[in-house]
């Protein structure tokens, strides 16, 4: 097994190879690909990630698309903001 890490965390594995910059980068994708979600269903902080892009509720067993990384990406959530600002604009209620 690895030895404790303190600063760089999750990319202790790679040692010193790779270079600090990379590792960086790793690291925020390790940590938020690994890390639970809420689940927009049952409300429960469970959401798991299964492989890329496919998400899953521990709880209530529901399966989510989404990122790679992280369940909602930055496009989507705009994209989404987008359409709730066009339904109120014309009235439609879901």
């Amino acid at each position: 097994m690895g030895t404790h890490t303190k600063k760089v965390g999750i990319c202790g594995k790679y040692g010193t190879r790779y270079g600090a910059t990379l590792r960086k980068v790793i690291k925020k994708m390790e940590v938020t690909q690994h890390a639970t979600y809420g689940c927009t269903f049952c409300g429960k902080n469970a959401v798991k990630r299964q492989s890329t892009g496919i998400w899953k509720c521990l709880r209530c067993k529901k399966t989510m698309a989404g990122g790679a990384y992280v369940l909602s990406t930055s496009a989507a959530i705009t994209v989404r903001t987008a359409i709730t600002r066009m339904r109120k604009s014309k009235g439609i209620e879901v």
